[in-house]
């Protein structure tokens, strides 16, 4: 624990050493953000005893505050937490929507996931790309590495390589980076090809179409073939003569097929080759969220393990959690300000809240109100309330359970209240 203990102070003194000005401020604001669980605004921070200052101060800080990022992005990346043998990250990028801001600067369309069909899916407002290190079990306690907006004249697919581009060389060469379907781009792919990592696994569409190795001449009149036969994800007749194929079970025990075809190309970059891995899940029920049929391009060592880098991008989805932690437990995008520069500001806060957190994890105590030990969520949200502790803290209160040792609460984030013991005490299932 003090191992523990000393890499929280050395982190918490390179954030302050990357304020460069209102440092007192926006340090007062991180702590006051990370420990504060019944503020529902900004201003409802500044009641926090960690915030030092009124309750002007937390817009003040926003709008006078300088942050390095750049040496905020060498602390994140220096006190990563050793997960994996083979570490994952995960690129995404997510909208904070501000529909009726017409006065803001630099808003663009944005596209609303989960709307009924009859509701035209846009809204307008910023977007952000954010590239994560995964926790090793899927759940919310995913560490930040970057976090940009994407302004309007650039794209999300370039704010993405550039981050790559930036954060690969400070990692292990062994990281695999995972990205989804948005991200089907034959210009990111060369990109992610130069990259010092073991590879790259994006998701791919259905109507993405690749080229096999060109035959070998045949010695007849006219120029020899430049590829050879077309593998599509959506026409079976083209999926024929795998380089090889396995079959592996998932860590919930499934069955899982892996088919891989190597030495793919693509037209327009015909320098670039590609290992396109087709992923069969029999169980699955085969609709849009739980397909039975998934599509992925590696980008990386020939030689990798394609069974163990497909089974990986379930971890991915540990991106989608922590998105939702950030914005609601730390209310990322309910806060209103004047300027893009100051929510970006805003938006670098809340990720260094978030890490806070999750270096804080192993040195957490408990501080449950009386009416507060019935039901809780055991997740990176508990943690920002004080309810989550180690295995057998206080028993006169709870029988505690690590976070670890219960495989379905990383993924669900729920936890049952059984009935009291026979000594009358309450214990988590």
């Amino acid at each position: 624990m003090k191992s523990n203990l000393n890499a929280l102070i050395e982190f918490r003194y390179g954030i302050y050493q990357s304020f460069k000005q209102a440092r007192d401020a926006l340090f007062n604001l991180v702590d006051a953000l990370a420990s504060e669980d019944r503020a529902q605004s900004l201003p409802e921070l500044s009641l926090s005893p960690f915030f030092e200052r009124k309750w002007s101060s937390t817009y003040e800080a926003l709008e006078d505050g300088i942050i390095d990022t750049q040496a905020l992005q060498r602390v994140f990346i220096a006190h990563l937490p050793q997960r994996s043998s083979v570490p994952l990250i995960a690129v995404d990028r997510t909208s904070i929507a501000r529909p009726k801001a017409r006065t803001s600067e630099d808003r663009s369309a944005q596209y609303v996931h989960n709307l009924p069909g009859s509701v035209k899916p846009v809204t307008y407002g910023w977007q952000f790309s954010t590239v994560v290190a995964l926790p090793e079990k899927p759940s919310g306690w995913t560490y930040m590495l970057d976090q940009r907006r994407v302004s309007t004249a650039t794209t999300a697919l370039q704010v993405a390589a550039s981050q790559l581009s930036e954060i690969a060389g400070q990692l292990p060469k062994e990281t695999i980076a995972l990205l989804d379907r948005g991200y089907d781009s034959a210009w990111l792919w060369c990109q992610l090809s130069l990259l010092p990592l073991q590879g790259s696994l994006v998701r791919l569409k259905s109507n993405r179409c690749f080229y096999r190795p060109a035959p070998a001449p045949t010695g007849k009149r006219g120029a020899p073939r430049k590829r050879g036969d077309k593998l599509q994800p959506n026409d079976p007749a083209s999926q024929f003569d795998p380089s090889g194929e396995a079959e592996a079970l998932d860590p919930a025990g499934k069955l899982v097929r892996v088919r891989f075809w190597k030495q793919m190309r693509l037209k327009d970059a015909d320098w670039l080759t590609l290992t396109v891995i087709r992923v069969e899940r029999p169980q699955a029920a085969d609709t849009k969220r739980d397909p039975r049929i998934s599509w992925f391009v590696w980008i990386g060592d020939d030689h990798a393990d394609l069974v163990m880098v497909a089974l990986s991008y379930v971890h991915r989805f540990s991106l989608e959690h922590g998105y939702r932690f950030d914005k609601q437990s730390l209310f990322w995008g309910d806060i209103r300000v004047r300027t893009p520069g100051q929510f970006e500001r805003w938006s670098w806060l809340v990720a260094i809240a978030h890490n806070l957190l999750v270096l804080s994890r192993e040195i957490a105590g408990t501080s449950l109100r009386p009416w507060e030990s019935l039901y809780w969520l055991l997740d990176i949200s508990v943690l920002k309330t004080g309810a989550f502790v180690k295995n057998g803290k206080d028993k006169k209160l709870w029988s505690y359970v690590a976070l670890e040792q219960i495989p379905h609460v990383a993924s669900t984030g729920i936890v049952q209240k059984a009935k009291a013991s026979s000594n009358g005490e309450d214990r988590l299932t």
